[in-house]
């Protein structure tokens, strides 16, 4: 331990929460974001009495569950360029850009997980509660915009929060694609200063608080938001 020099994280500490932090927080947010809209709408269409929009719902949320999500990261950076090009008939690739491109495809690939979080959420609601609506006169969309939702929303929150929580962890892996996220900027810095040691302790260590104090606010959330029944 005498040879270890954690100074290098205060000579660079402003470095790593202004460049490293706040892209990982900033591609959690909007991945969760866009994840959540686009799982609510997956999970809509897996519960749909439409049998082709069930089946393609359930296509795409297996099929990325069961995909690594550092492949897709691979898959989306390298390939849909090309497939936007094809697309669009252009002969030159779309320019996506490494930031976007991350966005993209960690919005996609929790967009799988939210979608059987919302799914579960919504069928936690009484059916009594959309027979009501109906009753009432509502259309299906009011129903679930009005009765279901909110109700399904305060069931999955505590879920939600935690699988968000994943995703800030998950957010580590766009190093693949040299972009200087949190770890990847006490990366740089280790090398340039050779002090990978004290910069990934330091690193485990962020990760650790960060992460136990959401837990311990999701599981205090959960304790006020939960339903006696």
């Amino acid at each position: 331990m005498d040879g270890l020099d954690f100074g290098v994280v205060a000579r660079n500490l402003r470095y790593l929460l202004s460049e490293g932090l706040v892209f990982s927080l900033t591609l959690t947010a909007l991945a969760a974001a866009g994840g959540a809209a686009l799982g609510t709408v997956l999970a809509l269409m897996r519960l749909s009495s439409q049998r082709w929009l069930s089946v393609a719902a359930a296509a795409y949320v297996n099929l990325i569950r069961a995909v690594p999500l550092l492949l897709v990261i691979f898959w989306f950076y390298f390939l849909v360029p090309y497939v936007g090009a094809w697309a669009l008939g252009r002969n030159e690739p779309i320019k996506v850009g490494a930031f976007w491109s991350s966005v993209i495809t960690f919005t996609m690939f929790e967009a799988a997980y939210f979608a059987e979080i919302v799914r579960a959420g919504i069928r936690s609601v009484p059916p009594g509660q959309t027979q009501a609506g109906y009753a009432l006169g509502m259309r299906y969309r009011q129903v679930m915009a009005l009765v279901v939702l909110p109700q399904a929303l305060r069931n999955m929150l505590p879920v939600l929060l935690s699988q968000t929580i994943v995703l800030f962890q998950d957010t580590s892996l766009v190093y693949v694609l040299s972009i200087t996220d949190f770890l990847g900027a006490a990366t740089k810095i280790g090398q340039r200063d050779g002090r990978l040691v004290e910069m990934y302790v330091f690193a485990a260590i962020a990760y650790f608080l960060i992460c136990y104090a959401l837990s311990w606010q999701v599981r205090r959330l959960q304790s006020r938001v939960a339903i006696v029944r």
